[in-house]
């Protein structure tokens, strides 16, 4: 059955590659964006852009609603004005959603909402411990308190009748955006490095599964509440950029210590140095089956994209 999706953060990385996969599906997409130009020459004529939620009429069709806006975490420290910046980018768009399904004069079935598991925090010798979506978060942890803001913020719609499902992603991998791209340019230079003593977890998954569960969330009416968007193998730091580097043909000779890291970055080092071993059940119970479960296939399959890129 068609439906209209209206999909924030349309023109992002992950966003283009759910428009692409809704457009193929049939639906109708309304893309919210600042610059309906640009996003009309990146998703296509056929999308609907527009840059005030404002003003789409009470009696728009709507029936699903994507929240993927929001700065990116990884980039400049976490100074106090950069923490407002992370929560300003995300609370913003939430806060208009939220007053548009409030007029519509029927509110979407399903709002699905871009967290991550950054929720989990940081946990001392508890590392290799399996984290499902049952597990609380880490109140006084920047990374905890952010994911905390977006799904608190998302379940205002509840209130509506409007099922709400918040996708805790992992370090999402794709050729065209992402972390990939500079991860791999790094491997193929032999940059490629071990972060402090590699052992921690690190939590990824292939965009294509990204999009994949998305689309499963809009469309299971039993899919609620928090989803965990990580493939079912977790490598170590190590072990991870090892993969990236032999998907190159490269090795890795290279280790940044700890200390360093952290003196850098400050609490985001964390999110390099620490991890916690996420697993996806409530998709698997689902019966979701990964199209990359393992890291290297997925590697093998980004790495042949970017080739042919070239």
């Amino acid at each position: 059955m068609s439906r209209t999706v209206l999909v924030t953060g349309a023109t992002g990385f992950v966003g283009g590659h759910l428009v692409a996969a809704l457009l193929a599906d049939g639906h109708q997409v309304i893309a919210a964006t600042r610059d309906a130009t640009r996003a009309r020459r990146r998703l296509g004529q056929q999308v609907q852009c527009v840059t005030r939620l404002a003003d789409l009429a009470s009696d728009s069709r709507i029936d699903a609603c994507v929240q993927l806006a929001g700065a990116r975490v990884l980039g400049p420290p976490w100074t106090r004005a950069r923490r407002e910046t992370l929560l300003r980018s995300r609370a913003e768009p939430a806060a208009q959603l939220l007053a548009l399904m409030r007029r519509l004069d029927r509110p979407p079935a399903v709002l699905v909402v871009a967290s991550a598991i950054g929720w989990y925090g940081r946990v001392d010798n508890a590392a290799d411990a399996p984290c499902d979506e049952s597990e609380p978060p880490r109140p006084g942890q920047f990374q905890s308190e952010l994911c905390m803001a977006i799904e608190r913020d998302a379940r205002q719609a509840e209130a509506l009748g409007v099922r709400v499902v918040c996708l805790r992603l992992g370090v999402v991998l794709g050729h065209d955006g992402g972390a990939y791209p500079p991860q791999a340019l790094a491997a193929r230079l032999g940059l490629g490095a071990v972060l402090g003593d590699g052992r921690h977890p690190a939590p990824w998954v292939h965009v294509d599964d990204v999009v994949a569960l998305t689309r499963l969330a809009l469309a299971r009416e039993d899919m609620a509440g928090p989803v965990n968007v990580v493939a079912p193998h977790v490598p170590s730091q190590a072990e991870f950029v090892h993969a990236m580097a032999a998907s190159y043909g490269r090795g890795v000779h290279l280790r940044m210590p700890a200390p360093a890291l952290r003196l850098a970055l400050g609490e985001m080092g964390d999110l390099l140095l620490a991890g916690r071993h996420v697993v996806p059940a409530v998709a698997t119970l689902a019966g979701y089956g990964f199209a990359f479960p393992a890291l290297a296939p997925a590697l093998e399959d980004l790495a042949a994209r970017t080739r042919r890129r070239r």
